[in-house]
């Protein structure tokens, strides 16, 4: 399974999350505590945001503990919203095209589980992207394609709502003619205002996600696991929720797609 983090607060160097950490996103890659795969080498990727509402985009397809590119822009670029991702491949090529996070306009997003039967559903799930977002399709991931399809169910106004209804339809999808489990996912995205993040399953193995706002840095990190091991404040995410991030708070929704696709 995929690792990813995101932080939204005060400006700090990127290091300060993806490789500084005792159990950085760096460090998760080649040594996560609490997903299946022994490493995550299948390439890695930043969004970042700065003084333009769209983001800065480096992805690349190199380990993320051995390319000294990464660490150097990590060590100079400050920002107060970001997203960073270290994939494992669930079936698609290695390629910079399949790396998180993906972009669309001002928006950012990155995904970490599976549709079930994807290879299956792949050209179905391509048909569900609008002729107008369609070039925004770089690559072959599940994710990405979930992320249009969001996109065209009117993310930019109901963030929660638009990825349950594109949520509901990959799970109807992978149900008809793909297999279990339908949607296993933890997803982080943004607009360049507001972070979002969610956590969800078919089945009883969500992926982990929690959250922690430090004081020292006047940030919040979301991550697939915590970043220090003996360091307290950190809350996990229940299973089927929606959670928005401005500033200290933290509001937490219900995310059940499930209910839309068994009504379609």
């Amino acid at each position: 399974m995929c690792r990813w983090a995101a932080y939204s607060g005060a400006p700090i160097f990127l290091e300060e999350i993806i490789s500084r950490p005792g159990h950085s996103l760096i460090h998760q890659s080649h040594c996560a505590t609490q997903c299946h795969s022994a490493i995550n080498a299948d390439g890695f990727g930043v969004a970042w945001y700065g003084d333009r509402p769209e983001p800065g985009l480096y992805r690349d397809v190199m380990p993320a503990w051995s390319d000294p590119n990464l660490r150097s822009l990590t060590a100079q670029v400050k920002s107060g919203l970001f997203l960073a991702h270290v994939r494992a491949s669930t079936g698609t090529a290695t390629s910079r095209n399949n790396c998180h996070p993906f972009v669309h306009g001002n928006w950012s997003f990155m995904h970490n589980g599976q549709v079930g039967g994807y290879e299956a559903i792949r050209r179905d799930a391509d048909m569900m992207i609008p002729d107008a977002l369609y070039p925004g399709r770089k690559g072959a991931t599940d994710s990405e394609a979930l992320f249009l399809v969001a996109v065209a169910e009117g993310l930019d106004a109901d963030p929660r709502g638009a990825l349950e209804r594109a949520a509901a339809r990959f799970i109807t999808l992978a149900r008809q003619k793909g297999s279990a489990p339908h949607l296993r996912m933890t997803a982080a995205l943004s607009d360049g205002k507001r972070l979002y993040a969610l956590r969800y399953a078919t089945d009883a193995a969500a992926p982990s996600l929690y959250y922690r706002w430090s004081e020292t840095r006047g940030g919040m990190a979301v991550v697939s696991e915590p970043l220090e091991a003996e360091e307290g404040g950190w809350n996990e995410v229940p299973a089927a929720s929606f959670c928005t991030f401005e500033g200290a708070a933290v509001t937490v929704e219900e995310f059940l797609p499930c209910r839309l696709a068994a009504a379609a």
